[in-house]
């Protein structure tokens, strides 16, 4: 099944702390992209639409909970996106590792168009 995501999430484990209106708990990213993360471990009550703020070290942000998924007892995992998607927050350049693949992925399709323009049979 391909994924039909505009930006690719990177799997990276990073611990968050989860301000609601009533609670503040500790989670961790499953995924991340520049626009928001995949969050598990949540013991909190979330709902769709809900705005949360998460903290990674001293960087705090607003995110919108776009969907919540119970996985166990009392555990869920939620999407969320950033609203302030140019903040940096997670402090991880994540635009070099997309440069890079499709860098990688121009020079085999050169490579493979050169080498089939050499070899028409092949």
């Amino acid at each position: 099944m391909l994924e039909k995501r505009k930006v690719p999430r990177r799997k990276m484990v990073l611990p968050v702390k989860v301000s609601t209106d009533k609670d503040t708990l500790l989670a961790y990213t499953v995924d991340i992209t520049n626009g928001g993360a995949r969050l598990g471990g949540l013991r909190a009550n979330l709902e769709l639409g809900m705005i949360i703020s998460l903290q990674r070290g001293s960087h705090k942000a607003k995110f919108r909970v776009a969907w919540v998924q119970e996985i166990a007892a009392n555990e869920l995992r939620a999407g969320v996106e950033c609203l302030e998607p140019n903040s940096n927050f997670w402090g991880v350049n994540l635009r070099d590792r997309d440069e890079e693949a499709k860098k990688d992925m121009q020079a085999l399709m050169t490579l493979l168009t050169s080498n089939v323009s050499k070899n028409p049979t092949v």
